[in-house]
């Protein structure tokens, strides 16, 4: 009923800047809180930043004051802008969205497929 797909991902150098973006469709009411993980190699899925509805936002030590989380309600899409770019940045990045569909008042969680990145000189 609903899908998420994640764009923007590539190859960076160390210290550049990449922009992903998360577009949701579907049968979607509205979107709760947004979020991006992101999953390196050998390990498991990490928080990486968060989006309310109202625009409240929380980010992780390792990418704050380098990442930006924003989101457009009425196009039901999110984006996440990614400066300052390291190397233990490569990772698959993964779009999630609290949605409410118009079948009812309940809620589930959707994931993307994944965007990757790499920054490497």
């Amino acid at each position: 009923q609903v899908q998420l797909v994640e764009s923007g991902g590539g190859l960076v150098q160390p210290g550049g800047s990449l922009r992903l973006s998360c577009a949701a469709s579907g049968n979607i009411r509205s979107i709760n809180a947004m979020g991006w993980y992101r999953q390196a190699p050998g390990k498991q899925r990490e928080l990486v930043a968060t989006i309310t509805s109202g625009g409240s936002t929380n980010y992780a030590d390792s990418v704050k004051g380098r990442f930006t989380i924003s989101r457009d309600n009425a196009k039901n899409t999110g984006y996440l802008q990614m400066s300052s770019l390291k190397p233990e940045d490569t990772a698959v990045y993964y779009c999630s969205a609290d949605v409410t569909s118009y079948s009812g008042s309940l809620n589930r969680i959707y994931w993307g497929q994944g965007t990757q990145v790499t920054v490497s000189s």
